[in-house]
């Protein structure tokens, strides 16, 4: 059995909330938090609303540290 960490993260609700740049750099800062991790796989949805589209993003993660290569 293999399980998957994840967390999801969108930009506030209003102003800029349709901005992707910004929730890319959100998501980059929280992966850099929680140091040597291995990424899985990141989702990315947009829902259509009134005014700006809504976005998420999901990440899966590993705790174990990434793979690097050797500097043999």
């Amino acid at each position: 059995e293999w399980t998957a960490l994840h967390f999801s993260q969108s930009n506030p609700t209003g102003v800029n909330q349709g901005d992707v740049a910004a929730l890319l750099r959100r998501v980059a800062e929280t992966i850099d938090g929680l140091g040597d991790v291995t990424v899985q796989d990141i989702t990315f949805h947009a829902e259509p609303t009134a005014d700006e589209d809504d976005l998420t993003m999901t990440v899966y993660y590993h705790s174990t540290p990434r793979r690097r290569v050797s500097k043999d």
